[in-house]
């Protein structure tokens, strides 16, 4: 019997010590439990995930190289209730803030999106606006009234508040992921320092350097308008924001962030949009690993605030490009968690 028992140990300790070392996928009886089990994306992801760490498997990945990229806005968090979460953060600060007085070009954007439901078209004075609109704010400032604004209660839902908006089975598959060696990035359009709190409070075990964004200019509270390569940094500055959009981290340019920052093309990326094309785009095609892209559908009308229109036009895009449609109506148990409710009338 203590023979049989020291041979099972065995077995036991080998393989641990394979899944130490990334030899194994992690397939826990709860992981991906909020999708359902029918789900053709989390079938494919599941199947991706146990062939690419496994070291006898042709398709193995080490792990310096399983690199996943997600988008932020109707990837991870609520997308149309009615507009971005950075969007809405502008009006707050134009129309709520009492510390700040906003431009007349600011005050009749705001106030268009909030009363009349019209929002401004992406282009470059778009940006500029928000960019201007915490311009000298110190970064300890900014995230101070990031947080606080997650604090307020999320218009179109009941026992939503805006921090709490992250989709709860995109979540597990980032922590699935990770369980399995994978290194996530958030690659978002969204500002990189309004990205941060969120990535904060829901999913601590990103770390800043992971975060990728929408980048302004960032200053010494005493640089002035002093150049960059002449100013030098010193005891008691602080850096505020300076107020200057430097790129919107969208279609190309998110491709051009992730060859600059993290220097190996993923093998997975999760995204929702065509503005998301090029990152998946460049994840599936001339990599050396085998790689998948995946597009969520915005087909929910019930739990969500849906788009059937544009949930057709990804279906069909998911075809033409080869990406792995997700169905947030089909594919999941639920969106935000049992105790966060759709308003029926806003």
């Amino acid at each position: 019997m203590k023979k049989y028992l020291h041979f099972f140990t065995t077995l036991a300790c080998l393989a641990v010590s394979i899944c130490l070392t990334g030899g194994c996928a992690h397939v826990q009886k709860d992981d991906l439990s909020l999708w359902n089990e029918t789900a053709p994306a989390k079938q494919a992801l599941v199947n991706y995930v146990q062939k690419v760490t496994n070291p006898k498997s042709p398709d193995f990945i080490p792990v310096e190289n399983r690199v996943a990229v997600f988008d932020l806005d109707g990837t991870l968090i609520l997308e149309t209730d009615p507009t971005y979460f950075d969007w809405a953060l502008f009006e707050h600060r134009v129309l709520d803030d009492p510390n700040y007085t906003p431009t007349n070009e600011q005050l009749k954007a705001a106030l268009a999106s909030r009363e009349e439901g019209v929002f401004p078209s992406l282009n470059a004075n778009r940006e500029k606006m928000v960019s201007q609109a915490y311009q000298g704010m110190t970064l300890r400032e900014f995230y101070r009234f990031v947080r606080a604004f997650m604090e307020e209660d999320q218009p179109g839902f009941v026992g939503m508040k805006r921090g709490d908006i992250f989709y709860r089975p995109m979540l597990e598959v980032v922590k699935y992921l990770i369980e399995n060696k994978f290194t996530v990035y958030i690659c978002s359009g969204t500002d990189r320092l309004t990205v941060r709190p969120l990535i904060e409070k829901n999913m601590p075990y990103i770390p800043n350097r992971q975060i990728l964004g929408s980048d302004s200019t960032i200053l010494s509270s005493r640089q002035g308008n002093e150049d960059g390569l002449v100013y030098t940094f010193k005891k008691g500055d602080e850096l505020v924001l300076g107020g200057k959009n430097l790129v919107k981290n969208l279609q190309m340019n998110k491709v051009s962030l992730i060859e600059r920052e993290i220097g190996v093309q993923p093998v997975l990326a999760f995204g929702n949009t065509f503005s998301d094309a090029s990152m998946v785009n460049y994840t599936i095609n001339g990599n050396k690993y085998k790689a998948l892209g995946f597009m969520l559908m915005c087909d929910d009308l019930e739990r969500e605030y849906g788009n059937i229109k544009k949930a057709e036009k990804m279906r069909k895009d998911c075809d033409t490009y080869g990406w792995i449609c997700v169905s947030m109506r089909n594919d999941w148990k639920t969106i935000y968690g049992d105790r966060i409710k759709r308003r029926q009338n806003k």
